[in-house]
């Protein structure tokens, strides 16, 4: 069994109500939960949120929600709690399904949670993207990973990373599209541990492992996943839709 969580809140400082957001007819967060389904890897698909709106909406197309906390710290916290009241086991994969990526495709579930049947020492794993756009590489809300050679994380940033010092050119940046698997007993693991130093200056959850010495493995998509952060993206998704 394969359960892909979308941890949904309605409230946001940039895009109060994001999730339910219409994009061609249907709602941002019935978008990603279908598109989430179009995996042939993920068998349940369920909604986290704290909002009786997200959760009414959900029911009415017909997908499966649950309430969790309003006190969770990340969307990580969200789908830990989401497992444990569904009381998934301790081996099964979890995967953590970015709520304002309305678009992205199914098959990079498929080859983000690959890595855990190569490796049995694999207990988290995440995409990034070649950055093609210019602008993401220097723009904050583009979060970057350098890895080493096996395919390690090494650092996520809001800033250019790896820094070309002498300005080479030719040098490849990556996006990190915020999709995470886990096996279960690893992301209880996630939960009890305080926030990180890095992870509260940069606003980055993942950084919470990394910073305990825990290692997150990189899987390398050829598939972008644009998101939403304000309402201004939604023409720009809309044409990939049309």
């Amino acid at each position: 069994m394969t359960l892909a969580v979308i941890p949904s809140r309605y409230g946001s400082s940039r895009f109060e109500g994001k999730p339910l957001a219409n994009i061609c007819g249907k709602s941002m967060i019935q978008r990603v939960y279908e598109q989430t389904q179009e995996s042939s890897a993920v068998t349940r698909t369920v909604v986290a949120t704290d909002d009786t709106r997200i959760l009414d909406a959900v029911n009415a197309f017909g997908g499966e929600a649950v309430m969790t906390s309003d006190t969770c710290r990340s969307g990580t916290d969200r789908v830990a709690e989401t497992a444990n009241l569904l009381d998934i086991s301790d081996d099964e994969i979890i995967v953590n399904i970015q709520g304002d990526q309305p678009v992205f495709n199914p098959l990079t579930i498929d080859e983000m949670i690959l890595p855990f049947k190569d490796d049995p020492e694999i207990a988290m794993s995440t995409l990034a993207f070649k950055i093609m756009d210019e602008r993401e590489i220097t723009d904050p809300k583009d979060v970057k990973v350098t890895f080493d050679n096996n395919g390690f994380a090494m650092y996520f940033s809001r800033a250019q990373i790896p820094y070309p010092r002498d300005g080479q050119t030719g040098v490849d940046f990556y996006k990190h599209l915020g999709f995470y698997a886990y096996k279960k007993c690893f992301l209880d693991k996630i939960i009890t541990l305080p926030t990180g130093t890095c992870e509260n200056v940069e606003k980055l959850e993942q950084l919470r492992v990394l910073e305990f010495g825990y290692r997150i493995k990189v899987v390398i998509t050829p598939y972008d996943s644009p998101e939403i952060d304000l309402p201004e993206d939604i023409e720009r998704i809309e044409k990939r839709l049309i």
